[in-house]
C-alpha cells in the first residue's frame, strides 16, 4: 500500500515530467522567444540533450518509487525526501545550471505578440513614407528697413528703446509627489502545502530538531512555501502539531 510519502514523491515526479514536456517543446524555439515564453528565473538554457536525460533517470526514478510502493517497502520514499532535505540544506551550493520548472498555465502566446508586432510596424510605414516625402511650407518673414540716417546721438536712443528687459527666472515647479501603487494582495498556501508543512515539522520533531530550527528547515525543501509562511503555518497548527507527534 503506497504511503503518503510514496504520494508525494510521485505528485512532484509528474510535475517534473510535466515541466520536462514543455522544455522539450522549447528546445527548438530562437533565444528570444525562448526566455518570453515564461517567467523565468535566472538559469542558463538547458541544451536538447540535458533535457532529455532528466526525462529519462525522472521515469526511472518514477518506476522505482512505484514498484518499492507494491512491495510495501515504506522506507524507500522517506529516504529519497531525507535525502532532497539534506541535498538543499547542506550539499546544494549557488547554481544557475539548472532546468526549472515550466508550467503549462504560465506560458506566454508568442504568435499574438508577434502578429501584433508586426502589425504595428505595418501601421507605422505609410505614415512615415508620407512624412518623408511630404516639403515643409517657407515662411518669409518681414524684410527689415533699412536704419535711418541720423547723429550719434539718435542711435543711442533707438538703442535704449530696443533694450529687452529680462524677466526674472521662475522657480521650477516640483511635481506633486506620486501616491504608492497599491500592492496586490498575495494569495496564501493552498491547503496541501499547510499539511505538507505540518507533517514536515511532525517528523522533525521526531527527529530530534527543536522548535525554532522548524521553520527554515522546512523553508529550505523543495516545492514548500516561503519562510514567512511556514512560520505562519506552524504557528497556527501548533498544538495539532503536537498531538501529531505525541500520537505517533
Amino acid at each position: 500500500m503506497a504511503t503518503p510519502a510514496d504520494h508525494r514523491l510521485l505528485e512532484l515526479l509528474g510535475r517534473w515530467l510535466e515541466s520536462l514536456e514543455l522544455h522539450t517543446k522549447y528546445s527548438s524555439l530562437d533565444d528570444d522567444s525562448y526566455w518570453k515564453v515564461q517567467p523565468w528565473s535566472e538559469h542558463q538554457r538547458p541544451t536538447r540533450w540535458i533535457i532529455d536525460l532528466a526525462r529519462q533517470k525522472t521515469l526511472a526514478l518514477r518506476a522505482q518509487v512505484e514498484q518499492r510502493a507494491k512491495t510495501c517497502d515504506t522506507q524507500f520514499s522517506d529516504a529519497l525526501e531525507l535525502m532532497a532535505f539534506l541535498a538543499n540544506l547542506v550539499g546544494a551550493e549557488h547554481i544557475e545550471r539548472y532546468i526549472p520548472v515550466a508550467v503549462a498555465s504560465n506560458e506566454r502566446d508568442l504568435s499574438s505578440r508577434t502578429a501584433e508586432h508586426a502589425a504595428a510596424n505595418t501601421s507605422q510605414q505609410p505614415t512615415a513614407s508620407v512624412t518623408a516625402t511630404r516639403e515643409m511650407p517657407k515662411f518669409l518673414g518681414p524684410k527689415r528697413a533699412a536704419p535711418p540716417a541720423g547723429t550719434v546721438q539718435v542711435a543711442r536712443n533707438e538703442r535704449k528703446s530696443a533694450a529687452v528687459v529680462k524677466p526674472a527666472p521662475k522657480a521650477p515647479v516640483k511635481p506633486p509627489p506620486k501616491k504608492p501603487a497599491a500592492q496586490p494582495e498575495r494569495a496564501g498556501p493552498s491547503e496541501a502545502a499547510k499539511e505538507q508543512v505540518i507533517a514536515d515539522a511532525a517528523r522533525l520533531v521526531q527527529w530530534g530538531r527543536k522548535w525554532f530550527e522548524l521553520p527554515e528547515l522546512i523553508a529550505r525543501m523543495a516545492d514548500r512555501p516561503a519562510l514567512a509562511d511556514v512560520r505562519r503555518i506552524l504557528k497556527e497548527h501548533k498544538v495539532a502539531i503536537e498531538k501529531k507527534v505525541g500520537n505517533v
